[in-house]
């Protein structure tokens, strides 16, 4: 009996310990500690080399810092352990998208909206990068299309209005282009490219 309570005890000691890693790891990514949460990650993946929790961690602090093919390479790794991850496809298709895969980084981000709901953390950021890619493609209408639903998902960024602004402006959207600059504007009233987005269109319309 007493060895299979010390058994059990190990074990549990063991998890604790576990999850206070994982928990170590989140927290150091969350304060900016992109090194020191992705080598918590590492020293994880030494101990449980199939723990998805620490490629998604550390594939979102690579992001972070700014570790672009890394952060591609531990992602696919995650992704042959656990291939419907959504957490680790939005991350794959982020780094995809810095190092300038775009269309295969559209498809990754296309796979995630499809297959989570819109209260996922990173739903908006998906869509965002999208109408980003859209833009490189000079593809405007579809830009506005995905930084539309980014903004419906998380609408306090002026930045992202700001895109979407310019997106409709280029697609020659001119009132729709206003209406989102104007929100950026309503949001942060000293952005310089909302201001000057909205003096083109201005001049446009008059």
């Amino acid at each position: 009996m007493k060895k299979i309570i010390s058994v059990v005890t190990l074990l549990t000691l063991l998890f604790t310990a576990l999850a206070a890693q994982t928990k170590d790891a989140v927290v150091l990514y969350h304060n900016g500690k992109y090194k020191e949460a992705i080598q918590v990650c590492e020293d994880e993946l030494k101990g449980n080399p199939n723990r998805i929790e620490s490629y998604v961690v550390m594939c979102w602090a690579l992001v972070e810092n700014k570790q672009y093919a890394e952060a591609e390479q531990r992602a696919a790794q995650g992704l042959t352990i656990s291939p419907y991850e959504p957490r680790l496809i939005e991350i794959f298709g982020e780094a995809k998208y810095y190092l300038g895969k775009n269309d295969q980084a559209l498809e990754e981000f296309q796979k995630y909206v499809a297959n989570v709901n819109e209260s996922a953390g990173r739903f908006g950021k998906a869509y965002y990068f999208m109408g980003e890619i859209y833009i490189r493609q000079a593809r405007y209408q579809h830009a506005d299309i995905a930084l539309s639903n980014a903004v419906k998902a998380e609408p306090m960024l002026d930045n992202w209005w700001v895109r979407l602004g310019y997106a409709r402006e280029m697609a020659g959207n001119y009132y729709e282009a206003m209406a989102a600059y104007d929100e950026a504007l309503r949001l942060n009233s000293s952005s310089i490219d909302a201001s000057q987005g909205r003096v083109r269109i201005s001049a446009k319309l008059n």
